[in-house]
């Protein structure tokens, strides 16, 4: 592991610019960026990589973007992205993803407050929801479409990606020092890049991170781990969200490594037997999809195979929750955990995709230890972390040397943590962030006098430094009686069963605990089918008294693990998965609370109208 004062010398004097640089003379010939959708593009290396960067960087200026400026991109993943998102940084412009679920209405927010002067889009279906707003964007002058395609017609506000680098490319070949000093001027704390928060409790924030944080960042994560050059991932995360852009932006060019960018997160699963990462981070529902999927396909095995799995995960589990004790593994129970991983489980795991996964990790909100436990037992810990957008990512994380399940590890090497008197976290170090952009175009610090930042999470650190988080501040359940409760505890327990795909505790201002469920739209049907219940739809699921004893059943159980005045008392069962596009959730998929109040207030309202239960 790094310790602060060697990362202070690694940073000293770093920018991605110069990182890039770097790598395209010292990895020149390594593999820089692949596309997983597009099997004729050809891997780029890292010397094409940055050819292609300046290219873009030129062309960019040519339009009028400038030093200072805001670029919003809002686009798949897919080379072109990074390429444009790269060639921002390097005119020291703050490139910003916006998430491809906002709205029209969220577009002309985010458009208006970063007066963006150019905007990148993908193709049709950005362009859909850009268009009835473009003539309300008085600092936008320039649209580059990665899609030629896409381009309307009569309307000299649009270029295509192709001509802003053919444009690009004449002007760098013409006189290369231009771009040369464009990167030599760029210092370690000048802003690199936006992000627009998910805005759970309001409209978004514009988060800017600088050069430092995110080499900072990404050099004591790559430490904790101790993981190698040129690692391999894949990009399937929206590059909005600060996870994805620390680890297929930052950390690829700190390290040299191999990005393979995937257009659709739905097709993840798939994409790993391609590409067997030596990373793979997911938030908590991709690792629930994961378990779920195996659960399935564990239950329709032959007795044999699944017996023998199960029994070489319980093996492999006894020595994981030893180690997370601080205890030994005993040398006997050792070889058979040896003995398991060579006969079952390593044939599992490279059928997966996830035979060289060194990284496994998850963060955004908390990861039911059941699914922890079972991703275990297969010989892949995931190691929780703990962060946000303003803290450039992880503040917190377990390590296969450190880690505690139920916990988001410990601080990262440099990175302060504190809790105040209500018990809310707060972060000061290197990692956190230069503040927030406001609409005249000046950035906020959102620090104290010590520099401190408040991060809004609830939680606690124990004696040997591992933090565990239990709500978010704004989130907590006050109860009519005075009752303070963490509702996304609740909400975990009861996404353990493999038939809840969402649910939200109730009771803010309550004289109890009530929660609305979702079924999960994937798994409901294949367990309906198991049951010989003969209906496919989620919405007619949702009526049938099967699947309703069943979630009586999930509701219980969770209830057997929570104290009395947190137990659900009634529940209510909703027909239709929650998503970004229908409003209930966030583009990083956290709940929206209000909403859900507000969108299922008769609901919430009926569940409290009878005499309340004992």
């Amino acid at each position: 592991m790094s310790d602060p004062k060697s990362l202070a010398e690694q940073v000293d004097g770093q920018t991605l610019p110069k990182l890039v640089r770097r790598n395209a003379e010292t990895y020149g010939d390594q593999p820089a960026l692949s596309s997983l959708d597009d099997p004729d593009q050809p891997t780029l290396n890292w010397a094409e990589y940055r050819r292609e960067i300046a290219a873009l960087a030129r062309g960019l200026a040519d339009l009028g973007l400038a030093r200072g400026d805001r670029m919003l991109i809002m686009a798949p993943n897919r080379p072109e992205h990074m390429i444009v998102d790269m060639g921002a940084t390097h005119l020291a412009a703050l490139p910003c993803t916006a998430y491809a679920t906002l709205s029209p209405d969220q577009v002309r927010y985010v458009a208006r407050h970063s007066a963006a002067p150019v905007v990148v889009l993908g193709g049709e279906a950005e362009l859909a929801r850009w268009r009835p707003v473009l003539d309300d964007l008085p600092a936008l002058r320039r649209i580059v479409m990665l899609d030629a395609d896409a381009l309307p017609e009569g309307d000299e506000r649009f270029v295509s990606y192709a001509d802003v680098r053919a444009r690009g490319a004449e002007l760098h070949a013409a006189d290369r020092s231009v771009f040369e000093d464009m990167v030599s001027a760029i210092e370690p704390d000048d802003p690199l890049s936006m992000i627009y928060t998910s805005g759970t409790t309001g409209e978004p924030k514009a988060v800017v991170l600088s050069h430092r944080n995110a080499i900072w960042q990404g050099l004591a994560v790559h430490g904790l781990h101790e993981t190698d050059l040129h690692g391999k991932t894949i990009a399937y995360l929206p590059l909005a969200h600060i996870a994805e852009r620390e680890l297929s932006l930052y950390i690829p060019t700190i390290y040299a490594g191999h990005v393979h960018t995937l257009a659709d997160p739905t097709q993840i699963v798939g994409a790993l037997g391609r590409v067997r990462p030596d990373g793979l981070f997911g938030v908590p529902r991709v690792w629930e999809k994961m378990v779920a999927g195996l659960k399935n396909m564990l239950a329709s095995a032959p007795e044999e195979n699944r017996n023998a799995l199960l029994a070489a995960q319980d093996v492999t589990l006894q020595g994981y929750k030893l180690r997370n004790a601080g205890k030994p593994v005993p040398a006997d129970l050792a070889e058979r955990i040896e003995q398991a991983d060579a006969k079952v489980l390593a044939p599992v795991r490279a059928m997966l995709g996830l035979d060289n996964l060194k990284v496994p990790s998850s963060g955004a909100a908390a990861l039911p230890v059941e699914v922890l436990y079972f991703i275990a037992g297969l010989g892949i810990e995931i190691q929780e972390v703990w962060g946000l957008s303003e803290t450039t990512g992880a503040a917190t994380s377990n390590c296969a040397k450190a880690f505690r399940a139920g916990s988001v590890g410990k601080a990262l090497p440099g990175v302060e943590i504190r809790t105040g008197e209500d018990g809310e976290l707060f972060v000061r170090g290197p990692i956190v962030f230069l503040g927030y952009l406001q609409a005249d175009g000046t950035i906020e610090p959102a620090v104290d006098a010590d520099g401190w930042f408040a991060t809004g999470d609830i939680g606690a650190v124990d004696d040997d430094g591992y933090v565990t988080i239990t709500d978010r501040k704004k989130e907590l359940i006050i109860t009519s009686g005075g009752k303070n409760i963490a509702p996304t505890r609740i909400e975990s327990l009861l996404k353990e069963h493999p038939l809840i795909g969402q649910a939200v505790a109730i009771g803010d201002n309550r004289p109890y605990v009530t929660a609305l469920i979702v079924l999960d739209d994937e798994i409901a049907p294949g367990w309906a089918a198991a049951q010989g219940i003969e209906i496919g739809e989620v919405a007619e699921l949702a009526e049938h008294p099967a699947v309703r004893a069943e979630i009586d059943r999930a509701v219980e159980s969770a209830n057997e693990r929570l104290a009395r005045v947190e137990q659900i008392k009634k529940y209510h069962l909703l027909p239709k998965t929650w998503t970004p596009e229908t409003g209930e959730l966030t583009p990083t998929l956290k709940l929206k609370r209000r909403v859900i109040t507000d969108r299922y207030a008769p609901h919430i309202e009926g569940l409290y109208e009878a005499t309340a239960p004992a």
